[in-house]
């Protein structure tokens, strides 16, 4: 069987306020809200039946990476952001008032 991992594109939709990825054909995202230079990270959701496979991960690292390359400051207000980065080291420096 094909890793499912293989098959997730992670996609910036800033229109709807989201980082996504369809993956057999549910749609997962990682939702926040732009202000001020920073990028409150409000909500992840992937559906029951596609967790355990590392998509949260995947969409979350994609918009840590690009508030990273924009500049952005992030405030995790969702606990899976929160708890990603403090998992990841090199992502805190992005948390804002730090």
């Amino acid at each position: 069987m094909d890793d499912p991992q293989d098959d997730i594109f992670v996609r910036h939709n800033p229109v709807e306020g989201r980082f996504e990825a369809r993956v057999r054909g549910e749609l997962c995202v990682a939702e926040y809200v732009r202000r001020d230079g920073e990028l409150v990270m409000t909500h992840t959701f992937v559906p029951p039946a596609l967790r355990g496979r590392g998509i949260a991960e995947r969409i979350v690292r994609a918009a840590l990476e690009y508030a990273q390359r924009e500049g952005l400051r992030i405030v995790p207000a969702c606990s899976y952001v929160a708890a990603y980065i403090r998992r990841h080291a090199e992502f805190q420096p992005l948390v804002s008032g730090r």
